[in-house]
């Protein structure tokens, strides 16, 4: 992977962990957290939303709505646990 492309993973995670906190609410970490949960995210999507047989696309835009996705998800996930 070359610097470029992770440049890219991060900005895609940035702003979909970012994304993710706003509608989560109360699920934020603050930005580097964000990126975690966004690359986290990128990575569960990546590997849930084919299992369902969904394909949004190629693009960065769809990157970020894959990851944006897992984010929510793992978010969501975080906040039940967090709870218990």
């Amino acid at each position: 992977m070359g610097a470029e492309s992770l440049l890219v993973f991060l900005i895609v995670g940035l702003v979909a962990g970012w994304l993710a906190g706003q509608v989560v609410r109360g699920g934020g970490f603050g930005i580097l957290g964000n990126i975690v949960v966004g690359v986290i995210g990128a990575f569960l999507a990546g590997w849930l939303l084919p299992k369902f047989n969904i394909s949004i696309g190629g693009s960065v835009i769809s990157n970020i709505v894959n990851a944006f996705i897992g984010a929510v998800i793992l978010l969501v996930i975080l906040r039940l646990v967090k709870r218990a």
